[in-house]
């Protein structure tokens, strides 16, 4: 029926109200025949003369005339059961129970005609057939509903009304799928513009100008952004057996964007470039995708060296997994152990683990994270296939992408600003168009809006670039363009709005994914001090970009010494309190405890222990293993300060119990290491007197529990069965 197809589309925009699924059922027959007359006047007011949608005229003036005949018709007979007595009619069954479904099929034309009327123009053309199906659906069923109305049956209806909907019932018999001949030749016309591109050419400037502006009304860049935004959404809430495809609504959005610059240039101040007026975007940015995906980030799929999403795992001689860069820099640097076993490698050969990088790449893929495997020369390396962009999206948005580069180079400010977020959009999604927006060298001519006076600039800028980045050749283009780090730090730290601040820091997160710019970054002046700031006073968002930054800067070993000068220590220390942020804060703290200089910082923190403790005991289960990581680590090369305030540490026994038995099995492993450190201290307290105050008795798998008590100022007693692992 047309209303399944209606609503299904009607969806994407809006929800239906309740009435047009359900007949009313508690109106009498005078009732009914008042809100029917009600619905049908309402409808013609609203679509009569100029108020027509653009497209599909002639159908919605075929239905509006049908309309009009009910109109004509339930007028009269509220007139003839006008005098009876409140709520009584002569009319008989079979027609109230037509005028119920005509109540529906009322609403349901109600829905077609509003859907005409708020579409883009674009998608109504790419739709005309669907729709003109829709106006003939309808057509039928009032065939149908005139077929069994009972119209003979009526009393003292004149004549003339008789004929009107006898005449009606002969025509939607006689109804056939109507398709507008000039709206066809429109949609075929907007076709071959996308032909042209996937030919490899440009479609002509006059005849673009002629469609567009002149035929289609599209005026203005505002018009233009409403078509975009429009379009966008469809393939958002696409449905895989509507037409278009996805990939070609994606190559009318390029279309339409190349038109808009090409037709209406860059100097229209039509998106709110001032901050007052400035409507923030809908994040789907790295910074976010990313971020809030980090903590889920399945264990198997990171790099037990990087600690970060693999990008071509490989195997090596002795069975363990590793991402291809970080353990060919191992044996590079002399290695000839496995890094996670210690075991002598037989060979140093590396074989890719293509069934992990699949199943990587999908993980990506269902939670829309940005995932570019690198290329590799092996020739036994898989290529995974993925959804591209068609060609001809591609092409207009490369076409796209020249003016706007042009207009960084030589535009106006307001100009730049423009195409600076426009690249920043563009940007947004697939690896194709990040690439060829930097190798056109958008990069050098984002990086001077880095430092422009002007707020909106500047953030249009750092994010574009933080878009950019996702693509890791992008990466080695912004650290090797000069000055490019130290304006993003600059922005980091003096950026005019805080999205801005915010994006900087999510851009450093970005960039720290390679393990060669880590240090680089740390080395840059402010860098680690302003995320250590935003980490303590920034937003939510801002918390997440700037700890999740921290983290990847703390897996290189050379930056313990600068996390810890710049007050990233104690931020981080801070953070574990933070909800949103103390995974991560407690996984850079376990990562900064494995060097003795780090150890002695943290040990040194007042509230370290108390906080690790906290993450231990309502913490997420990667939570808790970083936490007790962290505690294990902290005992090892903390000296014996840190490990007596850890041992008299509330409540530890009983959440280390819990941990051995419900913890990951790299939790259960920490924990049962935690134990034997206190297993060694418990011994050395009984035969040298150490006093740490505490008492702790570790049975073994098969030794008896043994509870002990040294002099103090805390006595615990404590049972731990260490499994082994």
């Amino acid at each position: 029926m047309a209303s399944a197809a209606i609503f299904s589309s009607l969806r994407r925009q809006r929800s239906p109200t309740l009435e047009a699924f359900l007949a009313p059922v508690d109106l009498t027959d005078v009732g009914l025949l008042q809100t029917l007359t009600a619905l049908s006047s309402e409808l013609i007011s609203a679509y009569s003369g100029k108020r027509l949608p653009f497209y599909q005229r002639k159908n919605c003036k075929s239905l509006l005339r049908k309309i009009q005949v009910f109109s004509v018709l339930l007028e009269c007979l509220l007139e003839n059961n006008k005098n009876r007595s409140r709520g009584s009619s002569d009319l008989p069954f079979t027609a109230f129970l037509c005028f119920k479904e005509l109540y529906l099929l009322l609403y349901r034309s109600k829905i077609l005609l509003d859907y005409c009327s708020h579409s883009s123009k674009l998608w109504l053309l790419l739709q005309n057939h669907s729709i003109s199906g829709h106006f003939h659906d309808l057509n039928q069923e009032i065939s149908t509903l005139l077929d069994v109305f009972p119209l003979k049956d009526l009393k003292n209806l004149p004549e003339d009304v008789r004929e009107q909907v006898e005449l009606l019932k002969k025509q939607a018999r006689k109804s056939q799928l109507f398709v507008d001949k000039h709206d066809e030749m429109l949609r075929l016309k907007l076709f071959s513009f996308l032909n042209e591109f996937e030919n490899g050419g440009v479609p002509d400037y006059a005849q673009l100008y002629s469609f567009f502006v002149e035929k289609l009304g599209i005026c203005n860049p505002r018009s233009c952004r409403v078509e975009i935004e429009f379009l966008e959404e469809q393939i958002v809430n696409h449905e895989g057996d509507i037409e278009p495809t996805s990939s070609v609504l994606n190559g009318f959005v390029a279309l339409m964007r190349y038109c808009r610059f090409l037709l209406f240039g860059f100097e229209e101040d039509d998106m709110g470039l001032r901050l007052g007026k400035h409507k923030k975007t809908k994040r789907g940015l790295i910074s976010q995708e990313i971020a809030e995906t980090f903590i889920s980030v399945p264990k198997d799929f990171c790099c037990p060296i990087s600690l970060d999403l693999m990008r071509d795992p490989v195997i090596v001689a002795t069975g363990q997994t590793y991402d291809r860069a970080s353990i060919s820099r191992w044996m590079e640097e002399g290695h000839c152990t496995c890094p996670k076993t210690g075991q002598l490698l037989d060979h140093t050969r590396l074989v890719p683990n293509r069934a992990l990088r699949n199943l990587i790449m999908h993980w990506c893929a269902a939670r829309k994270i940005p995932y570019d495997p690198l290329e590799s020369g092996d020739p036994c390396v898989e290529c995974f296939p993925s959804a591209s962009p068609s060609r001809a999206a591609l092409e207009a948005n490369k076409a796209t992408a020249a003016l706007l580069i042009k207009q960084l180079e030589n535009g106006t400010q307001i100009a730049k600003t423009v195409a600076a977020r426009e690249i920043r959009l563009l940007a947004k999604t697939g690896k194709e168009n990040r690439a060829y927006i930097a190798e056109a060298g958008a990069i050098p001519h984002l990086k001077n809006l880095l430092s422009s006076p002007d707020a909106v600039a500047q953030e249009n800028s750092v994010t574009a670039m933080l878009n950019l980045s996702i693509f890791d050749k992008n990466k080695g283009r912004i650290i090797d363009e000069v000055g490019c780090l130290a304006l993003i730090v600059g922005v980091l730290r003096f950026g005019h709005t805080t999205e801005a601040r915010e994006n900087a820091a999510a851009t450093l997160f970005s960039l720290s994914a390679v393990h060669d710019y880590k240090r680089q970054i740390a080395k840059e002046d402010g860098a680690v001090e302003a995320l250590a700031g935003l980490l303590r006073e920034g937003s939510p968002r801002g918390k997440k970009d700037a700890v999740t930054a921290l983290f990847n800067l703390s897996t290189h070993t050379d930056n313990c010494a600068r996390m810890i000068e710049s007050g990233a220590v104690t931020a981080l220390v801070g953070a574990l309190g933070s909800e949103g942020v103390a995974e991560e804060a407690a996984g850079a703290l376990a990562l900064i405890v494995r060097q003795q200089v780090g150890a002695t910082a943290v040990g040194n923190e007042e509230m370290a222990v108390a906080g690790l403790i906290a993450m231990m005991r309502c913490g997420t289960p990667r939570g808790k293993e970083n936490a007790v990581a962290a505690l294990l680590e902290l005992c090892r090369g903390g000296g014996a300060a840190a490990t007596e305030r850890v041992l008299k540490a509330p409540s530890l026994a009983s959440l280390l119990q819990t941990l051995l038995f419900t913890g990951t099995k790299r939790a259960r492993r920490k924990a049962a290491s935690l134990a034997r450190v206190f297993q060694r201290c418990e011994h050395a307290s009984v035969h040298y007197n150490s006093g740490f105050g505490v008492g702790y008795a570790f049975a073994g798998n098969s030794a008896a529990a043994r509870d002990s008590t040294f002099p103090g100022d805390v006595s615990v007693s404590m049972s731990i069965s260490v499994p082994v692992l």
